[in-house]
């Protein structure tokens, strides 16, 4: 077992580490893509698409891909409306929590220690989410993508929620499950563990220089001891 890490503050990814939501982004988006007498999207399709936002989502959706979330202008309003009025139906339905989340979010809280949640997901649909999962209880400050100026893989939620829960960002770890909450994690100067089982845009997060990679939740609380 490694040296345990010392922290004062856990915050924690939402899609792809604590849920997984590919299910509910799937039905919204092909409902979407009914609405616009289009093909469906495949499953695994969608789970490569996750990551950025649903603006971004529904960019890649239209395009067919990854590429699409690098063009700087918007989805078209009659896409994105459609998205989100589905999603707002489907958020939460198929959702389920990934193994050992439970009881990594229970041992956190017996090491004492706060916990934020830091998430791309608007606000309308991260706290419904939270609270129809049961997991809305846990957390001591919530960051949704519109919250701030800046998301995701910028510092600012990281920064921003450490200074809500009264600690250092450097004694403070992200865990998440993506480069965007790595590169997060790292300009906040925080310590970075990474899930290897969520939505990596298609990519290993075993390939990044992160403080380690925990196979659950739970294992991540095992690491840790209070600062």
């Amino acid at each position: 077992m490694p040296t345990p890490l010392a922290v004062r503050a856990v915050l924690i990814d939402l899609d792809g580490t604590l849920l997984d939501t590919v299910l509910d982004l799937h039905a919204a988006a092909s409902a979407m893509l009914r609405d616009l007498g289009r093909a469906e999207v495949a499953v695994e399709s969608i789970r490569s698409y996750v990551g950025r936002g649903i603006p971004n989502l529904v960019k890649r959706v239209l395009a067919g891909s990854m590429d699409a979330a690098d063009d700087a202008a918007p989805p078209p309003p009659e896409a994105l409306a459609s998205f989100k009025r589905h999603y707002s139906t489907e958020n939460g339905r198929n959702a389920a929590l990934f193994p050992g989340v439970l009881e990594g979010l229970e041992a956190l809280k017996t090491l004492d220690l706060p916990l934020g949640v830091i998430t791309n997901k608007a606000e309308a649909f991260t706290l419904p989410l939270l609270q129809r999962t049961g997991l809305f209880p846990y957390f001591d400050v919530i960051v949704s993508g519109d919250l701030l100026p800046r998301p995701k893989p910028d510092p600012m939620p990281l920064l921003w929620a450490s200074g809500r829960l009264g600690v250092s960002p450097v004694d403070v770890l992200m865990i998440g499950d993506s480069v965007h909450d790595f590169d997060a994690g790292r300009a906040a100067g925080c310590h970075v563990f990474l899930v290897p089982y969520g939505y990596n845009e298609g990519r290993d997060v075993r390939d990044l220089a992160c403080d380690g990679i925990v196979p659950t939740l739970a294992e991540a609380a095992q690491r840790l001891i209070h600062a």
